[in-house]
């Protein structure tokens, strides 16, 4: 059954190029290693009058955007594995310090289907 990891990543404005940089690198590495499809988005509409808009659960300060992505496995234990590799990989290797985002504000999450279609 496919499995995702899922992320929403509060990126500031002025570094989105800086992030799409890093994401097509991390991308390369994760399908390289086993990741079936690694899919990245930057809020577009965000000002929804329904339900909990993406600024409020992201907490935007200003200038910020959400990036929402996620990645596809063919299970929770293919994700454990391909997971392990990626971190061992040399070209994941990072100061996350340097990164063009907070990482203490992201949220990131495993998740299983529940419906196709």
């Amino acid at each position: 059954m496919p499995y995702i990891d899922a992320f929403v990543i509060p990126v500031p404005k002025k570094n989105v190029t800086a992030y799409q940089k890093l994401a097509r690198k991390a991308a390369k590495v994760f399908r390289q290693h086993g990741a079936l499809e690694v899919w990245e988005y930057v809020g577009d509409a965000l000002d929804s009058k329904f339900g909990l808009p993406f600024p409020k659960l992201a907490k935007l300060k200003k200038g910020e955007t959400v990036i929402f992505s996620w990645i596809v496995f063919k299970s929770k234990a293919h994700r454990d594995k391909v997971n392990a590799k990626v971190m061992k990989d040399p070209l994941m290797d990072m100061d996350m310090s340097q990164l063009p985002f907070d990482v203490k504000r992201m949220s990131v999450g495993g998740f299983k289907l529940l419906v196709a279609g």
